[in-house]
């Protein structure tokens, strides 16, 4: 089907634009808040199951939203272009399916393995909103409004006349990666139905997970038909089974509404009763959606933009959103939450605070691969306690499992990806001063995970084959050989040498002093796999010889990457890669001509591919290496072309994981940036043009000191993006980074901007951030 008009969208989402004169809704779009700038659908045409979501909250265990698709891993969930829904999943998480409802008006054919009954739908009468989303559906005419708290999604449809209107409770059919092998449903009384759902196995979770629900309605059941296995069961009161579908009938007049709320539980039915009591008593629908708005309003007002396009700002808050609704709440709201690290599941509970609230919680989420370059950050800066809860679940599976999670997926390990990149993660948090977790258990977890038996001695991509990483021959060789058993050979040690710096880090704070020397030797593996011949990354075999043939652009030893991306995969010491490289002019003109290749691709292609993890470092790298004004000159073209998109069409051209790209793309608008990840023993942060006028931190006063930090551009434009000079709370800035405690101390930076570049500031050898091999310059 052919791409409708997506203006429509903006009709029904910003509410009779239309109306306002051309002054008024200027005026109008100076009062909106950073949450009315929100747009869901932005690139909803190229979703993965888990991308789309609209009527949740911020890192919901509720993620409400459309389904069109449902029967694969990409293209699947919501999808702008797809003309038919099918369903209204309350779980589209990574590895998870949950109980789907769909509203219907008449007979319906139930087919084994189907989906919902379908229907057409229009964009015209759509509105997504951050917390809200409501669709008509045409074939029966039904109103259906979706809202929720962060473990309850409630529904409010508006039904024509009908005796044989229904909702459709799927929890059969699963969704994306996630098979669907066992579930119940029981009707309580007259209004009350509840049951459970059980994701089966996959390639990257390797064991099942149970999702519990308990549903109300605010009108009686007129009754319930079943059907198991694609085999009508007639009407019931419970039932079991494959493939269990249950038809609930309502008999209504012409407008009436129906209101539902769908609570849901990882710990067992009685746990989703607890969620709905606590949670949502009341069934004032239009207060649950205000009162979601206001949430998503202070969660993205942590960061406030004045200044730039219209279309930079609801870019930034997209993005920003992305960000904080891409890994979901497993933990009750008693704290209770399912260990599945074991061979049986186990129900624990966090520690509880004096007022009886968890002092945090547990979340499903995909591997940590590569968020030090984008969500480490961004959350260190502006949500440090999502940080904090974050390490302490970490240290929760180490306690209970053995070991410190890659990616936890329902309470389960997964070896998904590569490295161990949960250790930056919790090494950053400690080293921006984010405590409040167990650090000596943490530090043993982290160190666990870079021997055999920890998370680098697991490996090869999927938890299927995730046998070996390679690590006995990283630490007895010093990199991990092409022909042997493991896949991403070179890509395994670059990757394995960050961590080790970053562990080096952490032992350096807590005065380990035998560790320091170890890791940090470890840490220059990297070394290992530079050709200097050809001056690139390049595997080799077991007995120390280059890969031959050799191709640069493609071949076995990388992770979703090559060699000329991989090539610059040393965030912690980029000074040795400098020097390694032939000194900075040849840096600079290598990578220089990689980002020119690339214009045409939009920098998603083979030489910068900023669709993906591996190298989407590259274009902050010239801070390091001399050539600061070419930083600002990239990273401004990539945020237009590679992230500047605000169509369904049109958004991140490529993988959006789990809030990963909006988060790297938030930190590009405000011109702030982390090489390493933020695990420095003292941290920094890289500077290049922001995309506003004036960006307002507002700090947390639990972990900073300071109130807020301010960044303000002078002359900024479309085609200013050269910073000419800095002033750092009033003092003069001559080099390009500042430190993590500047800004958390509160205060201003200032950045006069021009359309040339100013190639003398931050430009000397000593203006250069430190890096492991490099000068350490002076506080």
């Amino acid at each position: 089907m052919q791409p409708k008009n997506s203006l429509l969208r903006y009709v029904a989402g910003f509410m009779l634009v239309s109306l306002f004169t051309v002054s008024g809704l200027a005026a109008a779009n100076e009062n909106r808040r950073p949450v009315d700038h929100v747009d869901p659908l932005i690139d909803s045409a190229n979703s993965r199951w888990f991308f789309f979501s609209s009527a949740c909250r911020p890192f919901g265990m509720v993620n409400l939203s459309p389904d069109m698709n449902t029967k694969a891993w990409w293209k699947s969930g919501y999808q702008y272009n797809t003309d038919t829904i099918c369903g209204f999943n309350h779980v589209h998480a990574w590895q998870l399916s949950g109980p789907s409802v769909m509203q219907v008006v008449g007979p319906i054919k139930m087919a084994v393995g189907s989906d919902f009954c379908r229907s057409k739908y229009g964009h015209d009468t759509e509105v997504a909103q951050a917390g809200y989303h409501a669709v008509t559906l045409d074939d029966s005419n039904i109103r259906a409004e979706l809202t929720s708290t962060p473990r309850v999604g409630m529904h409010r449809w508006t039904f024509p006349e009908a005796d044989d209107a229904g909702v459709l409770l799927n929890l059969g059919t699963g969704a994306g990666p996630s098979p669907i092998v066992d579930a119940a449903v029981r009707q309580v009384d007259e209004r009350r139905i509840e049951g459970h759902l059980t994701n089966g196995p996959t390639g990257r979770r390797p064991r099942p997970c149970t999702v519990y629900f308990a549903i109300q309605f605010d009108t009686p059941v007129a009754s319930i038909t079943g059907w198991t296995g694609g085999t009508n069961q007639g009407p019931i009161e419970q039932m079991s089974g494959k493939d269990c579908k249950a038809l609930i009938r309502f008999s209504t007049s012409q407008g009436q509404k129906i209101q539902a709320k769908v609570a849901l539980s990882y710990v067992g039915v009685e746990g989703a009763r607890e969620n709905l009591r606590r949670e949502l008593a009341h069934w004032d629908f239009d207060r649950v959606r205000r009162e979601s708005t206001e949430n998503w309003n202070r969660w993205l007002s942590r960061i406030e933009v004045e200044g730039g396009t219209e279309q930079q700002r609801v870019r930034f808050y997209t993005d920003l959103w992305h960000a904080l609704l891409g890994r979901r709440l497993i933990t009750d709201v008693d704290g209770r939450y399912c260990d599945r690290t074991g061979s049986e599941p186990i129900i624990r509970r966090v520690p509880l605070g004096s007022d009886g609230r968890p002092l945090y919680y547990h979340y499903n989420s995909d591997a940590f691969w590569n968020t030090f370059w984008n969500l480490n950050q961004l959350w260190g800066i502006a949500y440090p306690d999502v940080v904090r809860q974050y390490a302490c679940f970490m240290v929760d599976m180490y306690r209970n499992g053995g070991l410190i999670p890659r990616g936890p997926a329902g309470g389960n390990y997964t070896h998904v990806m590569i490295a161990a990149h949960s250790t930056p993660f919790i090494v950053g948090a400690y080293n921006k001063g984010i405590r409040g977790f167990d650090v000596e258990a943490a530090y043993k977890g982290m160190r666990k995970n870079a021997f055999p038996g920890g998370m680098m001695g697991t490996g090869r991509y999927e938890h299927r084959s995730a046998k070996r990483g390679g690590v006995e021959d990283y630490i007895k060789l010093g990199f991990i050989p092409v022909d042997g058993r493991i896949n991403e050979s070179a890509a395994r040690t670059l990757e394995y040498a960050y961590d080790d710096w970053c562990l080096a880090q952490m032992a350096t704070v807590l005065g380990k002093k035998d560790d320091v020397e170890l890791f940090t030797r470890r840490a220059g593996n990297w070394r290992n796999h530079f050709d200097p011949e050809t001056r690139l990354m390049r595997p080799r075999n077991r007995d120390g010889s280059w890969l031959t043939p050799f191709n640069p652009l493609g071949g076995k030893g990388w992770c979703e990457g090559n060699s000329v991306q991989y090539s610059w995969f040393v965030p912690h010491d980029v000074a040795g890669l400098i020097e390694r490289m032939g000194g900075r002019d040849n840096f600079n003109r290598r990578l220089n001509d990689q980002f020119e290749k690339s214009v045409e691709s939009n920098y998603v292609g083979k030489y910068v591919h900023y669709g993906n993890q591996p190298s989407i470092q590259l274009a902050h790298l010239f801070n390091y290496s001399g050539a600061p004004w070419l930083s600002q000159k990239w990273v401004r073209e990539v945020s237009k072309k590679a992230f500047g998109g605000t169509t369904p069409e049109l958004g991140y051209r490529g993988d959006e994981d789990q809030g990963q790209a909006g988060g790297l793309a938030a930190m590009m608008a405000i011109g702030l940036f982390q090489m390493r990840g933020g695990a420095a023993t003292d941290p920094v942060y890289e500077i290049t043009a922001p995309a506003f006028d004036r960006i307002t931190i507002q700090l947390n006063p639990q972990y900073y000191p300071g109130k807020q930090f301010t960044i303000v551009t002078h002359n900024n434009g479309p085609n200013n993006h050269y910073i000419q000079s800095a002033r750092l709370d009033g003092r003069p800035l001559d080099r390009p980074w500042f430190y993590h405690r500047d800004l958390v101390d509160g205060g201003t930076l200032e950045l006069q901007l021009g359309p040339k570049p100013n190639r003398q500031w931050g430009s000397r050898p000593q203006d250069a951030p430190p890096s492991m091999s490099g000068r350490q310059p002076q506080p």
